[in-house]
């Protein structure tokens, strides 16, 4: 039965393709001219039938699809009008053949425009990104269940069962030569470039109306080579995309197609005829074999993007323009200036003198609708390159460094939001700052600002906690004269540096169930990579699967193994897996081996027929070779079911240690020992919520090794933070309290209490014993120690309305966030 719909789909599949084809011919492609909106002023048809078409016709799809497709999908086109501003009721049901309203990315027509049917951007992509999100707001795209794995798995295509070794590699670069000779450089490339079919639009030099990526037919045979790699197939030629698009009579440069395709092949052809597929030894267990895109890609369907005017994806990757792809028009596009770059795995590096602007015109709906609703978000994916930056502007809506509608920042290690309201001034000041949360690695970064609440900020999820230091008010005065600009401030003097991976703003404050929704999604390019073990398992239909992304522009991330068989009637017995690792290009990475200790085993009673059994928590890191097209990925194991492969580990040389001068006796604790150390010294368990949330946060900030050399100003900033975190627990628990600082009284006032020496000794003397201790021949005196501390508890206590409380936890951190606890 399922064979039968699959097949009457395809049927259908076919004959809206033929309809939608009838446009295109082999015309070279064109931008199609942007028509006037259809508002209610200028459509005179028929009303809308029910609430369905109505919500259709207040759409921005409907604005999109008048103006880009209007000029062959109008009244009485042969597909019926989806694009028809004579009857919107026509127009609706015709377009309801060409979307899918369970999975809007599989839709006919975002397939048809990424196929390059008449994308009015140079990218593909980001037109098919457009038609996706306007096909998800009209059929309703907010907070929607996840999927099961098993769900999403079903959804997709599964990768060929094609063994290690079956297949060629493309070069590493354009000039490699085979051992017949020929090159990238002296095959394919003289047919993109030489010839007017491919040269005339997919070149960075070709007109700008016709103008499309991929730049196959660069002058720069580098670039063409890199744009190209997903486009040939060294195994199967005659599959290449290169060559069924001439046979389809796409941009021919002579008067027969089939021959300007024979062409191309035979080039491919010549390409592979000098590559040897890959070999492995023998004695290797090993799964197939499949390369990042054979992978199914992961779904991204359940961020919440209903109240989205502005999104930024970063997928073209090429060029200088960044589009909007929330399909909110008019779009927000924005251009690079300086040094900003493409970062593989969907991004842009940001670095000295670079930043990202959009025109003051285009940046005008934001203010337009964030006005009329009285409220707003922006949301930021964000790498920072340090933590030491200051006045730096990852996301700024603003005219300068004096004005602003919004902004987010990152002042050291603190992210900052300055928004204009009737609450604050012109330059959104006072600003909001969170906690020290900002770290040197990807983050979800939220603002959002209501009339009630005024503004708050997330991060990775969880609310940052500081509250704002003004009420909430009116937007009534943002100003629409301003730019949207990312990584700077328009007069370029807020430099931020860092990878930005996604940026979206919203004309609604987001929820908490929202931004966590959005921050389970994820961000970039990520595929489920399947790897077929069922001859080495005995299970059917058996996979051992991997969530995998490119990481940046030189590696690729792979993240918690899972296995499943995807015959859901079927519960694996026990089955041994043991030291697995990850393959590529015919050999093994020596780094990044993270499975390699392995040892676990497939049981029915920790299978779950939904998600698998997990096999790992952890991720890893494998450095990219040649790329995510050509780069070929598989599983080996020293033992799998019944398969096993005795691996005998090279010895490693131990080289004679290089005569270094002047290494230093100390070393410095590393996370977990700082995290043991605060615990016993102030008597506050370690799985404490409070304290155990810190440390998460803060985890990968802390020490990672115990050199002292590798210390960094972020650290010890950590630290610092660990420590205000652990004094504040104990002196807040009066268990903990009592046992640490026995003389204190919480309820006296601080002036009051440590007016003499004898009192300031109710905080000094513990903290001399339990946490600096004795013996040490570098360490200051007691009479130092005490001295200091002193001077601290006078200066907290002389504050107005200085309680005891919270000048004991200052003094307590001031101690413990010192070399006191770092130094080992």
């Amino acid at each position: 039965m399922a064979h039968t719909l699959n097949s009457m789909r395809l049927l259908a599949v076919g004959a809206v393709l033929a309809l939608l084809a009838a446009c295109s011919g082999g015309a070279p492609t064109m931008v199609n001219p942007v028509t006037a909106p259809p508002t209610a002023a200028s459509y005179s048809g028929p009303p809308p039938r029910d609430a369905d078409v109505q919500r259709f016709f207040g759409s921005d799809l409907w604005i999109t699809l008048k103006n880009r497709c209007g000029n062959c999908h109008g009244a009485g086109s042969a597909d019926g009008g989806f694009a028809s501003n004579g009857d919107v009721n026509a127009a609706y049901d015709a377009l309801l053949r060409l979307i899918d309203r369970e999975q809007p990315d599989r839709s006919l027509l975002v397939a048809r425009v990424v196929d390059g049917h008449n994308c009015w951007l140079t990218s593909v992509i980001d037109c098919g990104e457009i038609l996706e999100a306007g096909i998800r707001a009209l059929v309703g795209g907010g907070a929607v269940a996840q999927a099961t794995l098993r769900q999403q798995l079903t959804q997709g295509t599964p990768p060929p069962d094609r063994a290690v070794g079956d297949r060629r590699s493309p070069p590493a670069i354009a000039t490699e030569t085979g051992n017949n000779g020929a090159s990238f450089a002296n095959t394919i490339y003289p047919v993109l470039h030489d010839f007017g079919g491919c040269v005339d639009c997919h070149a960075p030099t070709s007109p700008p109306a016709v103008r499309r990526a991929p730049y196959m037919a660069s002058n720069d045979v580098n670039e063409a080579f890199a744009a190209a790699l997903s486009l040939f197939s060294l195994d199967e030629p005659a599959s290449s995309r290169l060559v069924s698009r001439l046979r389809d009579a796409h941009n021919c440069w002579t008067a027969s197609c089939e021959a300007d395709a024979n062409t191309m092949l035979n080039a491919i052809t010549a390409l592979a005829g000098g590559i040897e597929p890959t070999q492995l030894p023998a004695a290797m267990v090993v799964s197939t074999a499949l390369s990042l895109y054979e992978g199914m890609v992961a779904s991204g369907g359940s961020r919440d993007d209903t109240s989205t005017i502005a999104k930024y994806e970063f997928k073209t990757m090429s060029g200088a323009t960044v589009f909007d792809t929330s399909g909110v028009e008019p779009a927000l596009n924005l251009t690079m200036s300086g040094d900003v770059q493409w970062v593989g795995g969907w991004g842009i590096d940001v670095k000295t003198g670079g930043k990202v602007q959009g025109t003051t015109t285009a940046s005008k709906k934001l203010a337009d609708r964030i006005k009329a609703t009285g409220e707003f978000s922006i949301e930021v994916w964000a790498a920072p390159a340090d933590v030491t930056q200051e006045d730096a502007y990852l996301v700024s809506y603003s005219g300068g460094v004096a004005a602003r509608n919004a902004t987010v920042a990152q002042r050291a290690g603190q992210y900052e939001a300055m928004v204009r309201s009737s609450s604050t001034g012109a330059n959104g000041a006072p600003s909001l700052l969170s906690p020290n949360l900002a770290q040197a690695s990807l983050q979800h970064v939220v603002l959002t600002y209501d009339p009630v609440n005024g503004r708050r900020l997330y991060v990775n999820g969880n609310a940052a906690g500081n509250a704002d230091p003004r009420e909430g008010g009116t937007l009534s005065d943002w100003d629409d004269t301003f730019a949207l600009v990312l990584g700077n401030e328009t007069s370029g003097n807020r430099q931020w540096q860092g990878v930005l991976r996604f940026v979206a703003v919203h004309d609604h404050a987001l929820t908490l169930e929202q931004i966590q929704q959005n921050f389970a999604a994820s961000v970039g390019e990520r595929y489920f990579l399947l790897f077929n073990v069922s001859e080495l398992t005995g299970v059917p239909q058996g996979y051992i699967l991997f969530q995998g992304q490119q990481y940046d522009s030189y590696s690729y991330l792979f993240d918690k193994p899972v296995f499943i068989s995807m015959d859901p009637s079927v519960t694996p017995g026990s089955v041994p897996i043991e030291g697995m690792r990850i393959g590529l290009n015919g050999g093994e990475p020596a780094t990044g081996q993270a499975y390699a200790a392995l040892r676990t085993a497939l049981s029915g009673d920790q299978y779950d027929v939904d998600s698998g059994q997990l096999l790992s928590e952890i991720g890893t890191v494998i450095g990219l070779q040649k790329g995510p097209a050509a780069d070929e990925f598989f599983l080996s194991f020293e033992r799998i079911g019944d398969k096993q492969n005795v691996r005998t580990e090279a010895v490693p040389v131990t080289p004679t240690p290089a005569d270094v001068a002047g290494q230093p006796d100390i070393g410095v604790r590393t996370f977990e020992q700082i995290n043991q150390t605060l615990s016993r010294i102030t008597g506050v368990a370690t799985t404490t919520p409070a304290v155990r949330t810190t440390y998460l946060q803060l985890q990968q900030q802390l020490p990672a090794i115990p050199d002292i050399q590798a210390f960094l100003a972020s650290h010890q900033t950590a630290i610092a933070q660990m420590a205000i975190k652990y004094c504040s627990v104990m002196v807040d628990t009066p268990a903990t309290r009592d046992q640490f600082f026995p003389g204190l009284n919480v309820s006296a006032g601080a002036a009051a209490q440590f007016a003499t020496q004898a009192g300031k000794d109710i905080l000094i003397q513990p903290l001399l014993q339990k946490a600096i201790g004795t013996g040490l021949a570098t360490q200051p005196t007691d009479a130092q120690v005490s001295a200091e501390l002193a001077a601290l508890i006078d200066k907290l206590s002389s504050k107005p309305n200085a309680n005891s409380a919270t000048v004991a936890k200052a003094a307590c951190a001031a101690v413990l966030g010192s070399g006191t606890t770092l130094i080992n």
